[in-house]
């Protein structure tokens, strides 16, 4: 396994204006996840999971410190570096799935990589294999509101992964289903990014899934606690 950290967070600091002044929720935040590791966050709502989520996965800068991708500087990159970095580099999974009502289940993981260029047969094909691995496969022809809830969420899962992102970013990947479901969900998750070999940072409220992760970090006034 390659022994360089995907994801390498170091002195990252982010701060709100409010009535009282300013409210630091990331004070000096330094994280490093390896390759085909799971790292579980943690934290009340309000500490600051989302921000950390949103400064790793280059969508709101941080005031101070840096975020390394495979090495490289990504917020030290010009507007197209860091576009690019998203699309190519980095899967998102959200607690609300996202999904394009209007098209099917195969189309809907297809498109990021139609947007990326990559030819419709092959991005039909890899979207296709992916479905198949969340067990879907006899569902890739159907619209959102025709899958239960888990099964919207495993395609979006699909979608995160079609372009084989190294960095996965899930803030509340199973927030919206039952706990039996949540289970099956989170496993088929965690399964692929193991098995695609990406790095995967998992903002969660659910402790019961925490079991299933290789380290839990929690948010504790600005900075990251090892919880287990």
């Amino acid at each position: 396994m390659n022994s360089a950290p995907v994801l390498s967070i170091s002195g990252l600091e982010r701060r709100y204006k409010s009535g009282a002044g300013e409210l630091a929720v990331l004070a000096g935040v330094d994280l490093q996840i390896m390759p085909g590791e799971i790292v579980g966050l943690v934290g009340p709502s309000g500490s600051g999971k989302s921000s950390l989520l949103h400064a790793a996965g280059l969508l709101e800068r941080p005031n101070a410190g840096e975020v390394y991708i495979d090495g490289e500087p990504v917020w030290s990159l010009g507007d197209e570096g860091r576009t690019a970095v998203r699309r190519n580099r980095i899967g998102f999974v959200y607690q609300f799935h996202h999904l394009l009502a209007e098209f099917d289940a195969l189309l809907n993981v297809a498109l990021p990589a139609l947007i990326a260029g990559r030819k419709r047969k092959e991005a039909y094909a890899e979207a296709e294999r992916l479905l198949g691995i969340m067990g879907l496969g006899d569902r890739i022809r159907h619209q959102p509101a025709q899958l239960s809830g888990g099964e919207q969420q495993r395609v979006a899962i699909a979608r995160a992964m079609i372009n084989h992102p190294i960095l996965i970013l899930a803030d509340e990947p199973t927030g919206n289903l039952d706990p039996d479901t949540s289970t099956t969900v989170f496993g088929v998750l965690s399964d692929l990014v193991r098995k695609e070999g990406a790095a995967a940072l998992i903002a969660t409220h659910n402790f019961e899934l925490t079991k299933y992760m290789d380290r839990v970090m929690a948010l504790d006034h600005g900075k990251l606690v090892r919880r287990n």
